[in-house]
């Protein structure tokens, strides 16, 4: 494998269909789907059903405040939610970034939520 070097600076955010909320794709594994991202949302914007992936999912809180039932993240807080384990909903106290990384594919073909 070679090296990869991204400069997020020169990328755009994609929206995505939740509102308030955008990603910026860093890496994507098309083998075997892992991916890392930086993930962006507006103040009250967030995933807003219970879900799970179809990988561990990990978030890094860059800026801002974000929250699942009965946790508050921070920045310099990391989340990881193993495999097929069910959380939700989230939603953004502030307006947040966090970088998100997954070790397989986020969802499974027939259960994406968005």
């Amino acid at each position: 494998m070679k090296e990869l070097v991204v400069d997020p600076e020169k990328q755009e955010w994609d929206k995505i269909n939740v509102p308030g909320v955008e990603l910026k794709t860093l890496y994507k594994n098309e083998q075997n789907g892992a991916s890392i991202a930086l993930a962006k949302f507006a103040k009250g914007a967030g995933m807003p059903t219970v879900h799970t992936h179809a990988s561990n999912q990990f978030m890094f809180v860059l800026k801002g405040k974000f929250s699942y039932p009965g946790i508050v993240l921070t920045e310099g807080m990391l989340y990881m939610n193993p495999k097929d384990h069910p959380h939700g909903p989230s939603k953004a106290l502030e307006d947040s970034i966090l970088l998100e990384i997954y070790d397989g594919p986020h969802y499974y073909p027939d259960q994406r939520p968005y």
